[in-house]
């Protein structure tokens, strides 16, 4: 489709233009696991945007404020494992508030989602990198001026497609 986001080996492509993009620190896997610190291949939709409301308006109508207390489940014998959930919450998981910027601007795929198979691995974003060439845990990771012009140009449901 026009608006898919398609990773290749120079980048994401989206709407006719490349955003350089790093991924997972273990390459592109068909068969992602916990921690293993790989992007996992597929066709993955668009289900979510977050953004932190006390760090930039919301990029777009349909994305959600992270509220402190917004957690991400990432223990896979949580019955919560691999959804949004609130503090105090008393398995492994990550917090979507961080004092750094990283996840100042999320987008949510449907990675093991909504019905999560334990151990198959959790939440597969794309977020802001931490620098370019630093890979990721196996999400897909922008500069952040790119990330907020994809933001605003995405439709919910819109893919990622991934080969590996």
């Amino acid at each position: 489709m026009r608006d898919d986001l398609v990773l290749t080996p120079t980048g994401v492509l989206f709407l006719g233009r490349r955003f350089p993009c790093t991924i997972g620190r273990s390459g592109v896997t068909r068969n992602k696991r916990e921690g293993d610190g790989a992007t996992p291949a597929g066709l993955h939709r668009i289900v979510g945007m977050l953004y932190r409301p006390d760090r930039m308006p919301p990029p777009a109508a349909w994305a959600v404020p992270i509220r402190p207390g917004d957690l991400w489940s990432d223990d896979p014998e949580d019955p919560g494992y691999n959804t949004m959930v609130r503090a105090p919450h008393g398995f492994s998981h990550e917090s979507l508030r961080r004092a750094d910027p990283l996840y100042d601007l999320v987008l949510i795929t449907d990675w093991n989602w909504p019905r999560a198979t334990p151990g198959r691995g959790s939440a597969i974003f794309l977020h802001r990198w931490r620098r370019p060439c630093a890979a990721t845990a196996g999400c897909l990771a922008f500069a952040p001026g790119d990330l907020l012009w994809i933001a605003r140009h995405l439709r919910p449901e819109a893919r990622v497609i991934i080969s590996g």
